[in-house]
């Protein structure tokens, strides 16, 4: 991805189906309340302030780092944190474009289930998982974390070839910023499963810059901008 000046990616801010996550936890529950498809889950009331606080990040970027390209997931959780943290902006904002590529990871038959569930439920599935690893166990109707890289590697391809020396911020999904850091980084599987285990906060903002020779890391992860929102600890679901 050497044909950009900036890449930062932010997640979506909190959304229902993260507290949904969040009330099971340490439960009994082999399966979380959320009503919605995953497409349609929506942002809370703290995941609304957090995509203002974003907004107001972006509008105290120096000129020649702000967005020149925007483009969120079809999910409602991120394509809202998009519009709200523009609408905070007084700079010339480009239009959002959408892209199905850096939706969330698929999780198939074991959609909505804790790991007690899955256990539970799918007895095969949770051997499968144990023997090949995170990155490459694929859930039936599901896809691996190889799976997505392999969408991603499509998505970041026309993203440079659209937007030669611009500076694009991507309005995605925690495994999308993960798997980011694999593709830009070079990292290896081991390396980025590490990675994973620490969740990506909502609303945070991972950025890398063209240093001449490539995409350079210049923060992961990052919540400064969210001090002054009421931020729960960060969830790696929905």
């Amino acid at each position: 991805m050497n044909a950009l000046r900036w890449l930062t990616l932010t997640r979506h801010g909190e959304s229902t189906g993260n507290l949904a996550y969040q009330a099971v936890l340490g439960t009994d529950a082999e399966e979380v309340d959320i009503p919605e498809r995953d497409a349609d889950v929506p942002l809370s009331d703290t995941g609304r302030a957090q995509a203002a606080a974003l907004g107001r990040w972006l509008e105290g970027l120096p000129e020649d780092e702000r967005p020149t390209t925007v483009i969120a997931s079809p999910y409602v959780r991120a394509l809202d944190t998009a519009r709200i943290a523009l609408a905070e902006t007084s700079f010339a904002a480009p239009r959002i474009k959408v892209d199905e590529r850096i939706r969330d990871r698929e999780q198939g038959v074991l959609q909505g289930l804790t790991p007690r569930g899955v256990r539970a439920r799918f007895p095969g599935e949770a051997d499968r998982l144990r023997h090949l690893g995170k990155f490459y166990h694929r859930p039936p109707g599901g896809e691996s974390w190889a799976d997505l890289a392999l969408r991603l590697r499509s998505f970041y391809r026309d993203l440079e070839a659209g937007a030669p020396g611009g500076r694009a911020l991507v309005v995605a999904h925690d495994a999308i910023i993960v798997m980011t850091r694999y593709l830009v980084e070079e990292l290896t599987e081991q390396e980025v499963m590490r990675i994973e285990k620490e969740p990506v906060a909502n609303a945070s903002v991972t950025r890398w810059r063209h240093d001449g020779t490539g995409l350079t890391a210049v923060c992961y992860n990052d919540c400064a901008h969210l001090a002054a929102t009421a931020v729960p600890p960060p969830t790696a679901r929905r």
